[in-house]
């Protein structure tokens, strides 16, 4: 008789953000916050340079790239979602936005200022790759290893709490509440084919 599985501690934390390029220092702090209150400092360096590269295309893609947005250009289609979480083994850092077109990596020459992105997110990550929900838009997800596990927060602690700038956060709406749910069904996601390395 097989002894019974233990239970795999699973902690996550996620995040909606306006699309716009002041979303990226928010997700590097949301990261070092969450990773600090999980005890997975030693982590924080690669996961900060992974969320900001998904993020930066994730805007780009989506939102606005003018550095300095005016509130009033921020629509309720302006979202992205940015979600962390743990296993015993693994970090997932995941970018939701709403557009279905996958991430391209490009071989930029030695002169290229841009462009290297995905290749860093291929050298940091064990593993990454892109989830459509069927809520829309798609996830991007990378998975860091872990050579130790999380630890949740004493039950005491105050919840998790990440102060961004007001016009960094999204507008109230349906293409909020669509990010939720899409990053929600990749967590819930366990489908073999899904984890598997991207092609070359």
């Amino acid at each position: 008789m097989n002894a019974p599985r233990q239970p795999q501690q699973l902690l996550t934390t996620s995040l909606r953000l306006a699309a716009v390029p002041t979303a990226v220092p928010c997700s590097r702090m949301f990261v070092r916050v969450a990773l600090k209150r999980w005890m997975l400092a030693d982590y924080i360096e690669a996961a900060e340079l992974v969320i900001s590269e998904l993020v930066t295309n994730a805007v780009k893609m989506t939102g606005i790239t003018d550095p300095e947005p005016k509130t009033w250009q921020i629509e309720a289609h302006h979202v992205i979602g940015v979600q962390l979480r743990t296993t015993s083994a693994s970090l997932f850092v995941e970018v939701w936005d709403r557009s279905n077109a996958a991430p391209v990596s490009k071989k930029p020459n030695n002169d290229a200022e841009g462009g290297r992105g995905l290749m860093l997110v291929s050298t940091l990550a064990k593993q990454w790759d892109v989830y459509r929900p069927g809520v829309g838009g798609k996830v991007v997800w990378a998975e860091l290893e872990l050579g130790k596990p999380a630890e949740p927060p004493p039950v005491h602690h105050p919840p998790l709490t990440v102060r961004v700038p007001g016009a960094t956060m999204p507008p109230r709406g349906h293409m909020e509440k669509t990010a939720h749910l899409g990053l929600i069904e990749r967590m819930l996601d366990v489908s073999p084919q899904q984890d598997v390395p991207p092609e070359e």
